[in-house]
């Protein structure tokens, strides 16, 4: 009778451990801190790739996503800020391109979006495992109508909810101009020089040198009507080594 008793009590902690156990997997699922960025996203083109601003080549017909921190197949969310249509898809791939952009989207995702190709500004949300994307209709073109027919239920969803409160109206983001900071120095002759170079290399019309204290001259180039006009000069200058530079508006 005591053995008897002795195989409860075991059993009744292996249980109990099991129960813990348990728990404490699911603390560390709820615990994961999802990633979310908002910015400017890179339209696909297959001159990107041949002068490689971007290491992976996509079909600009499918609806594909570049990250360059998102592991494939990573469940995501994108949104266009200035009209709140979105699509729910994967990451196709993991990708390098310059730090500016917040991902590399298709041709087609961005017109699904309707994004505005001068200041394609979208936020990109991770979603957690195991969800069924399911398509839903809105207040959509007919063209993503196709597109949503075709696509297979658990690799995108797309919904208009332009009813919802806009989160950046889009004449805040017309209305910006953008000035790109390539560096600071301490002597004015050194950032002269450079400027100089550069004008030389990259052909820049725009560059010039800014005064800050008697101690910190800037070289900066701008202002630019729109993202899209400070692309080229970005990546021109990313290409010649120039890789954390700021921009301000």
């Amino acid at each position: 009778m005591k053995q008897s008793w002795k195989y409860i009590v075991i059993l009744f902690l292996f249980l109990n451990n099991c129960e813990s156990y348990n728990k404490n997997i699911s603390k560390k699922e709820d615990d994961k801190i999802y990633f979310s960025s908002t910015g400017f996203a890179l339209i696909y083109e297959n001159i990107l790739y041949e002068k490689k601003t971007v290491n992976k080549k996509i079909n600009n017909d499918d609806i594909l996503i570049l990250h360059d921190s998102l592991k494939k197949n990573t469940p995501v969310k994108i949104t266009n800020l200035k009209n709140s249509k979105y699509i729910k898809t994967k990451i196709y791939k993991k990708a390098k391109y310059p730090k500016i952009f917040n991902l590399v989207l298709s041709k087609k995702a961005a017109s699904i979006l309707d994004l505005d190709f001068e200041n394609p500004l979208v936020e990109i949300i991770e979603l957690k495992k195991n969800k069924t994307f399911i398509a839903k209709e809105g207040n959509i073109f007919d063209e993503e109508k196709n597109v949503a027919e075709k696509a297979p239920v658990d690799e995108i969803t797309m919904n208009d909810i332009t009813k919802k409160k806009l989160e950046l109206k889009s004449k805040e983001i017309s209305d910006e101009k953008f000035i790109i900071i390539i560096s600071d120095f301490y002597y004015k002759d050194t950032a002269i020089t450079l400027k100089n170079d550069l004008i030389n290399k990259i052909s820049i019309k725009n560059i010039y040198v800014k005064k800050i204290n008697d101690k910190k001259y800037r070289l900066l180039v701008g202002p630019f009507k729109n993202f899209n006009a400070l692309k080229t000069t970005y990546i021109s200058l990313n290409n010649l080594g120039f890789e954390n530079l700021n921009i301000k508006n």
